[in-house]
């Protein structure tokens, strides 16, 4: 024999339209939360990017305006290394490497001879090591913020323009820091893309 509370509506009847009310806001609430969250998701990516733009955080290059204001005497060996990924291009550094002043601007130039029989666009990603130094390394000009194309058969050099923030010596994570990497990536534009937008979805 079973037993059932007072509140409970009787066998074969329809819940009250009390209950039902509660249950639908209930429903609500949790959609309201869900949407919200999913929406934060989809926010976190711009914000994380930015972020990371801003202070330089998983070795990301900071974008400068400006160069710095004082140049210290002391030196800091700047490293480049290239690659591709998808591409029929050699991409390769006028140098290895340059031994720069800290606070003082510096040109690095690389080449770039697309082996294709027909136009290629492509975009470099890059990030920097260690990855507190990317809170100082700073590129006043930079073929890496916009999509390059290369002609058939064509070798162009892509310059950029930087400098390291006299900031890295007074800061206890880089002071004693010797050398600094910088890295491209070259990916064909259309892949670059798709991966932005799918993060962002």
């Amino acid at each position: 024999m079973s037993s059932s509370s007072p509140s409970d509506p009787p066998s074969g009847r329809k819940a009250s339209p009390r209950r039902l009310g509660r249950n639908g806001r209930v429903a609500l609430v949790c959609g309201v939360v869900l949407a919200g969250m999913v929406g934060a998701a989809y926010a976190a990516v711009p914000f994380y990017r930015a972020f990371c733009q801003a202070t330089g955080y998983g070795g990301t290059v900071r974008r400068a305006e400006t160069k710095p204001d004082k140049v210290l005497d002391r030196t800091l060996e700047i490293r480049f290394d290239t690659n591709v990924r998808g591409l029929p291009w050699d991409f390769t550094p006028e140098q290895p490497s340059q031994t720069v002043k800290i606070g003082d601007t510096a040109v690095a130039t690389f080449k770039v001879t697309n082996h294709a029989d027909h136009p290629v666009t492509a975009r470099a990603v890059f990030n920097v090591a260690p990855e507190q130094a990317g809170t100082y390394f700073r590129k006043l000009s930079c073929f890496c913020f916009s999509d390059q194309t290369v002609a058939a058969g064509a070798t162009v050099e892509m310059p950029v323009l930087y400098f390291v923030d006299p900031k890295y010596a007074s800061d206890f994570n880089t002071s004693s820091g010797q050398s600094i990497t910088l890295s491209y990536t070259f990916f064909p534009a259309t892949d670059v893309k798709a991966g932005a937008n799918k993060a962002a979805d």
